[in-house]
């Protein structure tokens, strides 16, 4: 399946350029009409490059919070500007990689598009996700919510809960780490959640002692991780299953 590029961008000539461009990159481009829906697409995983026209009202906004979103989902952002524009330093302020200034040039704009999705790609896999089964608990204005942790990493972690968790930029939480007797707690942003009471949450409030044993924790992941796949056969290895009735 081709990676895709959610833009928000009006400009035609712009379009059809960006278009040719991800097409060389065998990406796919998905023009959105609003920073929501394109949004949506990249949080749904549907869009590992978000294009944004900052000539068009809200481009900061969505901007910076599609550079909110945790490593694993934090697309590779562009910004789509006027060489007249005077909001440069917005555009990086809010999150952006790189500036494209119309007229858009074909060659700048495939090796914008190029080196932005091949740092995106290796800053996703430096911040590696791992399953985790443990009880979490959130402080919600209604009180406290058990729920289970699905998966973690470095910068935030996704939990199943038995009712919906509000959108919220401050939201209390706390966990034990499986195998530890530590008490991992903090102040987290809510990412995205469904009306199942599933949510992503993304670290905003951390204390030295709880990233430092989060990230031995992780380390430790890691480590079993390697010595796991150096005990499976190599790939072009026979290996004969049997089956069961």
């Amino acid at each position: 399946m081709p990676q895709s590029a959610a833009v928000v961008c009006q400009d035609k000539a712009s379009l059809q350029l960006l278009g040719t461009a991800l097409q060389s990159l065998g990406m796919v481009l998905k023009a959105c009409s609003s920073g929501q829906q394109a949004l949506e697409l990249v949080m749904a995983g549907q869009c590992s490059t978000l294009i944004v026209d900052f000539d068009l009202a809200g481009a900061e906004e969505v901007t910076r919070m599609a550079a909110m979103l945790p490593p694993t989902q934090k697309p590779a952002l562009l910004a789509v500007a006027s060489r007249a524009w005077p909001g440069t330093g917005q555009a990086f302020q809010s999150g952006a990689s790189r500036i494209l200034y119309r007229p858009l040039q074909p060659e700048q704009l495939t090796d914008a598009l190029k080196s932005s999705t091949k740092r995106n790609r290796r800053n996703k896999r430096k911040s590696a996700r791992y399953d985790m089964k443990t009880l979490v608990y959130l402080d919600l204005e209604s009180g406290t919510v058990p729920g289970i942790s699905i998966d973690i990493g470095e910068h935030g972690l996704a939990v199943q809960t038995t009712e919906p968790v509000p959108i919220s930029s401050d939201l209390p939480f706390r966990c034990v780490l499986p195998g530890t007797s530590f008490t991992l707690q903090g102040h987290a942003e809510v990412m995205w959640a469904s009306d199942q009471g599933r949510a992503g949450l993304f670290f905003s409030k951390l204390s030295p002692t709880g990233c430092k044993h989060l990230k031995h924790w992780l380390h430790k992941r890691s480590k079993h991780k390697e010595t796991a796949h150096e005990l499976l056969p190599p790939v072009d290895a026979e290996v004969s299953f049997a089956a069961t009735e």
